[in-house]
């Protein structure tokens, strides 16, 4: 059964960090590419950022380069976002998804094959 399990979420002030993390199973992980997206009350879910464990690609949507870092544990099979100087747009439920590395679509672009339940990061004024 193929599971992402996010966490790390929580409340935190404007300039503060989080570390969200994606617990991995079910799949081969080195095979596919985990990817970041949040959604905000009222918008579309977009993505946020990307990693290929098999060539190590990263990829940023443009308004967090500079302040997220996506990591990857292969070990663990495990992925992290760090996420630095938090504002308060950056509110909303955060997603892992899944899919495999060999995928027709951007990286941050849907569709993925698996999704996490979700993790909210609310970033206060």
């Amino acid at each position: 059964e193929v599971q992402l399990v996010e966490s790390g979420g929580g409340l935190v002030q404007a300039g503060g960090s989080l570390r969200l993390s994606c617990a991995a199973s079910g799949f081969t992980f080195d095979d596919y590419a985990i990817g970041w997206f949040r959604q905000a009350p009222g918008k579309e879910r977009e993505g946020v950022s990307c990693i290929s464990s098999s060539d190590g690609s990263i990829y940023y949507k443009d308004s967090v380069k500079g302040r997220f870092t996506i990591s990857s544990d292969n070990a663990k099979n495990t992925v992290y976002l760090q996420m630095n100087s938090l504002k308060p747009e950056d509110t909303a439920v955060y997603y892992c998804a899944a899919r495999p590395t060999n995928s027709d679509y951007p990286a941050l672009y849907e569709p993925y094959d698996y999704w996490g339940q979700g993790t909210q990061v609310t970033v206060s004024s």
